[in-house]
């Protein structure tokens, strides 16, 4: 039989959750206080770890070489439930809750879950299971004396898991917002399909004692179930860790979009002793908004020089006549002293023709930015002959 696009399907979900998981890797490493984010990257490599184990092209090389029909079923079944006992202890610390009641819940689950991992090891040894099956050991051996009791016990153990996961998850993203609301509520769906993969289980297990024969239930139906939810938790789990980062670069992208008429401006501005390097096309906003500012102010030092107070104060009077008020006022003088600054700068024949003023440096690059589309620094240009175009840099 041929199980190509199943083991496609398992590897895919075992690669995302592997590569999330070494995607936060080095930050888990360096924040040695960050148990959470420890717990979090652990979870996401035991989660793939179980889609690895059920894959059935997995399951015959691990029966093959260590020449035991079915030990990859006491395998996946560990994985299965230590994957879910795991999700379970990382909600349970990650929700807010008094110390007390934290670690003693986490107690009761290590405990727990560790005592059913051994006892699907010690019910498996016990148990006879010569037959090989790479996707109906579930059915296959639903009444084999202790096989039946290892596989009621993973199936009842995972359910009572994802399901109480579920529902903490549910309960906690009605207290928090943002990316941590999404990804709790991501989560509920996640673990409740899980829910319903062991629940089609189940019922074909139960089936089988009455005499009947539902496999479909477990290797078409339930797999329906298991490939949903493993893409549900790896977004679950990626949207809360990756929140930060994604707030951090929108915002970057909103100031970079602030500055374009700034920017545009201290273009026409000769640095000579700047460094002008090209950034990879893979920087970050965050990493371009850093580098542009840092250009800006270059310009705005090369610039400074030629700021003539009295212009800012005539365009500050303006400004008022004109109904702005404060600190709109002080930024349309600043934007209206800079276009005529750089004016200046670009007729200077050299550095040393600057005059003697003091050097000005502005509080805030957004709102100068801004004040530059303004109708008082428009009136500037025209005084002054500036075209707003910029020269390439």
């Amino acid at each position: 039989m041929d199980h190509g696009p199943n083991n496609l399907a398992f590897y895919i979900c075992g690669c995302l959750l592997l590569l999330i998981g070494l995607v936060k890797l080095p930050a888990a490493i360096s924040r040695r206080n960050d148990l959470l984010l420890r717990a979090a990257v652990l979870l996401l490599v035991v989660g793939s770890t179980v889609f690895f184990f059920a894959a059935p092209d997995s399951i015959a090389l691990i029966n093959d070489l260590t020449g035991i029909p079915n030990l990859a079923a006491p395998l996946a079944y560990t994985s299965l439930t230590a994957f879910s006992g795991a999700s379970l202890l990382l909600i349970i610390n990650w929700r807010p809750a008094p110390p007390e009641q934290t670690h003693r819940a986490s107690l009761i689950c290590i405990a727990g879950f560790t005592l059913v991992i051994l006892a699907i090891h010690v019910l498996f040894w016990v148990g006879d299971a010569p037959v090989e099956q790479l996707t109906l050991f579930d059915g296959y051996y639903a009444s084999t004396p202790y096989i039946r009791e290892m596989i009621l016990l993973y199936l009842v153990a995972q359910g009572t898991a994802t399901l109480t996961t579920s529902i903490l998850c549910w309960r906690w993203s009605r207290e928090v917002d943002g990316s941590l609301r999404a990804g709790l509520l991501i989560l509920v769906p996640a673990y409740l399909l899980h829910v319903v993969y062991d629940s089609v289980k189940l019922v074909a297990i139960v089936a089988s004692w009455t005499g009947r024969r539902w496999d479909f239930l477990i290797d078409q139906v339930a797999p329906l179930a298991a490939a949903p939810s493993a893409l549900l938790v790896v977004c679950g789990f990626a949207l809360p860790l990756a929140g930060p980062r994604m707030t951090q670069n929108a915002q970057a992208l909103r100031q970079l979009k602030d500055l374009e008429p700034l920017w545009q401006e201290v273009q026409r501005v000769p640095t000579p002793g700047a460094v002008r390097t090209s950034l990879p096309w893979w920087s970050t906003p965050a990493v371009r908004l850093t580098a542009r500012k840092t250009r800006i102010f270059d310009a705005l030092l090369s610039v400074a020089p030629y700021c003539d107070p009295g212009l800012r104060e005539r365009s500050y009077r303006a400004a008022e006549q004109a109904g702005l008020e404060e600190p709109a006022t002080s930024v349309a003088a600043e934007a209206a002293m800079l276009v005529a600054a750089v004016e200046q700068r670009q007729k200077a024949t050299s550095p040393d023709d600057a005059p003697d003023v003091p050097l000005w440096r502005p509080r805030d690059l957004v709102p100068l930015s801004k004040a530059l589309t303004g109708p008082l620094v428009q009136e500037v240009r025209r005084n002054h002959g500036v075209t707003a175009e910029s020269s390439p840099s």
